[in-house]
């Protein structure tokens, strides 16, 4: 079955968990079972979590889920709820006769979007609850998940227009599938202007985000620098899996080359004031090695489900029922 999503790829699966009054959420990428992982940071403003031991060089070579969460650095509890909810199903690296859930993670900006972000009062009675949202999130792991406002992309935005979390999938001459999950909070933009039309149109797929296909002329205002409020308040995060038997190096060669689609989805993207994050994680266990051409498929592959995942997210999305949101897409379709 084709869902055009990341858990086309065989052992993905996503679940998603998020709090309408907070306007916030996470995104579990969860491994059936242990995967090698790698990432690649192109933006100037990152937070995360776990991530180092994705490097080649380090020893675990296998990981057991990702994260994605809104929330700020306040979002990073919620890799400490997807820990304990592995732990209780026996996951983890073994050390002696405990076993660690390996579970990195990434986070974005979304703490002025008009949700109540009033955890921390100094009587120490109310705590961010992104522990508890990451668990709730692994226990709704599955192959089916919603997309737009959902999970980590509840409470994201765009420069113009709300955002939100998108998926998408392609398989290479290959036979390998590669797919993506991206929760999109971008300092640009994702349209043309304040049109309907994506950037990312060139690689859309069977009318996936609106089938509008690219617009007959760009205006030079179009192409003028546009920005979201202020610095620190932005950052696009994804997940690149395939089932293609890579190594930890191949999978940050395939990080690296999805940095591509998102450039190809935002304007502009990879900025000093966001924290642009890619993972790419394999499923395939093999004898066989991937050579430099299939890499090189699965790579360009990647960079394509990227850009029309992105385009997804922001067409998928509903507006937050706040004073002063951002509009959603369905808005600008007229």
């Amino acid at each position: 079955m084709n869902r055009n999503s990341i858990t086309d790829v065989p052992g993905v699966l996503v679940g998603n968990a998020h709090d309408e009054r907070l306007a916030s959420g996470v995104s579990v990428v969860l491994f059936e079972h242990p995967a090698a992982a790698s990432l690649a940071v192109l933006g100037g403003a990152p937070g995360t979590r776990d991530t180092a031991l994705l490097d080649p060089e380090m020893t675990v070579e296998r990981i057991d889920a990702l994260v994605l969460s809104g929330g700020s650095a306040f979002g990073l509890d919620a890799a400490g709820g997807v820990m304990a909810g592995l732990a209780a199903r026996g996951r983890g690296f073994p050390v002696g006769s405990v076993r660690v859930p390996i579970v990195p993670q990434v986070i974005l900006f979304d703490l002025l979007n008009g949700g109540d972000k009033d955890w921390g009062r100094p009587d120490g009675r109310t705590a961010p609850p992104y522990f508890d949202l990451g668990r709730a999130a692994l226990d709704e792991a599955a192959p089916d998940f919603a997309t737009g406002t959902a999970g980590a992309g509840y409470g994201a935005t765009t420069a113009n227009l709300k955002g939100g979390l998108g998926t998408a999938s392609a398989r290479t001459s290959g036979g390998f599938t590669v797919g993506a999950l991206v929760a999109v909070n971008a300092v640009g933009t994702v349209t043309v202007g304040d049109g309907p039309h994506f950037w990312a149109a060139p690689y859309e797929r069977n009318g996936e985000f609106g089938g509008l296909g690219q617009p007959a002329h760009v205006p030079a205002a179009d192409l003028e620098l546009r920005l979201k409020g202020g610095p620190g308040r932005n950052t696009t995060i994804a997940v690149i899996a395939t089932d293609a038997p890579l190594t930890k190096a191949q999978c940050r060669r395939v990080a690296l080359a999805a940095h591509d689609g998102l450039a190809r989805a935002i304007r502009p993207a990879h900025t000093p004031m966001d924290g642009d994050i890619v993972f790419a994680a394999s499923t395939g266990v093999s004898n066989e090695t991937v050579d430099a051409f299939a890499l090189t498929e699965v790579a360009s592959a990647a960079a394509d489900v990227l850009a029309r995942a992105i385009a997804r997210g922001v067409h998928d999305a509903t507006a937050l029922p706040f004073a002063g949101a951002l509009p959603d897409w369905k808005s600008r379709r007229g």
